[in-house]
């Protein structure tokens, strides 16, 4: 700052001198084209630090040019001269090209319906005694996306979203006389430690251990499963694996995205450091590591979380790749539960406590991919095993819980499938069900 208290910000070069090949989203370049071929893919460990201009992503439809962007927290306060992320704001970096013939307009409301406005992202330091001729900051403005773009021009600037780190899903709606368009970008952004970066896809399977199976087959290896995860040794079993999911990388990916679920980080010192603060403030960490729990012989290949208050409530969701490949397309197993509280033990100190009636908490995920149109069909089929509710059984730390004994199959979509279009397939169910 100079001594009239003015920041030093250079005007920020928003047009990017090339765009490069979209960057795949995460583990999904790894295994996008994983199916019933032998052979591993290679390992996907990290994304691209350096400037944010380098890791643009391009869509284009019906004579319309998006590229896309999101810098990190580091790019942001070098750019802004401002900790923005600290303040829970990321902005989203576009350029729309308009090749119609008519003029299209942007719509900030759907890459998020709680945007900040420019200027007010500018006076976020702005006290009582401001005055009011310095709330105008040409500087923000400047940098602000514009909302109409003529025909044959093209229009860049930044979106000031709500913060989401790890992964950044939005949309950016464009609409003209007779023509709307969506296009959803999921964009990795640099700074947290992904637990599912770490994975050596690799090596998970040698080559002639990859099966593909026929729907008969299938039902079969589902049913083979083991009924439970365990803990390193195997020696004590855990919570049921009730779901099946038949997916490619990315489907998963975006599946579960789109409905809201974070990512979570690997257990680091910075990541353990933030766990104990959120837990002992109570506040809301939405990338918290989760514990290993095994199965296929390792422990999950990667975790979701569904943060609800605060750290203590949150659904956890876990899965591992079999080697198994359906139509082509990988077979996950998977186990879910909710978190309702926290509990003192005496192996662990502290432990979330699960909601005993996990079958609830699968048909909420059921419920949830549906409403964010990420399946494409869905069914049951038997593998846990009937677990009465008056004589429960535990997980690794104690926790009881009980279950109708299926395992919920889902089928997911990367694209947007309509709930009036989903597809049940009536499986093989018990008798009194």
């Amino acid at each position: 700052m100079d001594a009239a208290g003015h920041r030093h910000r250079a005007r920020l070069v928003t047009t990017p001198r090339h765009v490069p090949l979209p960057l795949a989203p995460l583990f999904g370049l790894a295994l996008l084209l994983l199916g019933g071929c032998a052979g591993g893919p290679e390992p996907v460990t990290t994304i691209p630090e350096g400037d944010f201009r380098e890791r643009l992503e391009v869509q284009e439809r019906d004579g319309v040019r998006i590229t896309a962007g999101v810098p990190s927290a580091s790019e942001v306060e070098a750019l802004f001269d401002d900790a923005l992320y600290d303040r829970g704001i990321q902005p989203v970096w576009i350029e729309i090209e308009n090749g119609r013939e008519q003029m299209i307009s942007f719509l900030p409301v759907g890459l998020d319906p709680q945007y900040f406005p420019p200027l007010e992202v500018a006076n976020l330091d702005a006290g009582e005694s401001t005055p009011p001729g310095e709330l105008l900051d040409p500087f923000f403005l400047e940098q602000r996306m514009r909302l109409v773009v003529p025909p044959g021009e093209s229009l860049s600037g930044f979106v000031f979203s709500r913060l989401d780190e790890g992964t950044k899903a939005f949309n950016v709606d464009v609409f003209g006389e007779g023509h709307f368009a969506t296009f959803t970008f999921f964009i990795a952004v640099p700074g947290l430690h992904i637990d599912h970066y770490n994975v050596d896809w690799a090596s998970l399977y040698a080559d002639d251990e990859w099966r593909e199976l026929d729907e008969e087959e299938l039902l079969n290896g589902i049913e083979a499963f083991q009924c439970c995860v365990t803990n390193k040794s195997g020696e004590s079993t855990g919570d049921p694996l009730n779901l099946v999911l038949i997916a490619r990388p990315t489907d998963v990916y975006t599946a579960f995205i789109r409905a809201g679920w974070d990512e979570t980080e690997a257990i680091t010192g910075s990541s353990s450091w933030k766990t104990v603060k959120s837990f002992v403030s109570g506040n809301n960490y939405r990338y918290s590591p989760v514990s290993s729990l095994y199965a296929l012989g390792r422990p999950q290949d990667v975790a979701f979380q569904w943060t609800r208050e605060n750290i203590h409530e949150r659904n956890h969701l876990r899965l591992w790749m079999s080697p198994y490949t359906y139509q082509g397309v990988p077979v996950w197993a998977g186990q879910i539960s909710r978190d309702i509280g926290v509990r003192f033990t005496k192996k662990t100190i502290t432990t979330h406590k699960i909601d005993p009636q996990v079958d609830e908490t699968r048909e909420y995920l059921l419920e949830n991919l549906a409403y964010a149109q990420s399946l494409k069909a869905y069914g049951y089929a038997r593998g846990v095993g009937k677990v009465d509710q008056d004589a429960p059984r535990g997980n690794l730390t104690g926790d009881p819980w009980f279950t109708d004994g299926l395992r919920l199959v889902l089928w997911l979509s990367s694209q947007p499938v309509a709930i009036a279009d989903l597809e049940y397939l009536d499986w093989r169910r018990p008798a009194e069900e």
